[in-house]
């Protein structure tokens, strides 16, 4: 049996990226929390695995040629074990083209403008001084509305996002998608994706990496320690 891999986490929709594949692709894990309300991103040492100070980071002790490995950035650790299991990342050359698409689809749009309408409609109006800036709370809702449309179309054509097989792509969007709600959105013109939801969340291994410290989860609006942490208010 192969050494835990070292996660470094904290229980957010990236940190559930990680989480969630660990637990679907069965390897071993140890977890190391990472507050990120309290700062512990920017330690010394956690810098020497994930230099851009966020999470998720892992170290697989049975790295390339039996090497220890660190891995930053959620994308990057998603092919990383995907290509070390060789699960998840699609059956056909096809498959793993249409993979990498809604991978990159995932990080470079739907979680930087759900992680920005989340910040907008919710924690900037309750900052100190209160932030409600109602051009950047329709500009985030309206972006996140259009992506989600792109994925009911996407989800039209297969069981899946990429394909009819569940990968990484999936892993990568649906902690995003699962907080729909808070970015203030709705799924009555959404069946597919509404459809796709309840197929996730009814995975043991989804509910697992879902439910890892789920109790450390916090609502940032009543810290305003966090918020100055998180937001560099101060």
């Amino acid at each position: 049996m192969s050494q835990p891999i070292d996660l470094y986490y904290w229980p957010t929709p990236n940190g559930w990226k990680i989480s969630i594949a660990l637990e679907e692709m069965g390897l071993p894990y140890t977890t190391h929390l990472i507050n990120i309300g309290a700062g512990d991103q920017f330690a010394p040492d956690f810098l020497k695995i994930a230099p851009n100070n966020r999470m998720p980071a892992i170290v697989d002790p049975d790295g390339p040629d039996g090497a220890p490995v660190s891995v930053f950035e959620s994308g990057a650790i998603l092919n990383y074990l995907s290509r070390k299991t060789g699960l998840f990342g699609g059956t056909t050359a096809r498959d793993c083209i249409a993979v990498d698409e809604w991978l990159m689809w995932q990080m470079g749009g739907l979680g930087p403008m759900a992680g920005q309408a989340h910040h907008f409609l919710k924690y900037a109006p309750n900052m100190d001084p209160p932030n409600d800036l109602p051009y950047a709370k329709d500009r985030y809702r309206s972006e996140t509305a259009r992506l989600y449309g792109v994925l009911d179309k996407q989800l039209a054509r297969n069981e899946f996002v990429a394909c009819d097989d569940i990968t990484i792509a999936d892993f990568a969007i649906w902690g995003w998608a699962s907080l729909w709600e808070g970015q203030q959105q709705t799924l009555d013109d959404k069946p597919n994706m509404a459809r796709w939801l309840a197929t996730m969340g009814a995975r043991k291994g989804v509910q697992a990496g879902r439910a890892l410290f789920a109790e450390k989860r916090a609502d940032f609006n009543k810290d305003s320690q966090a918020q100055a942490t998180l937001f560099k208010t101060k």
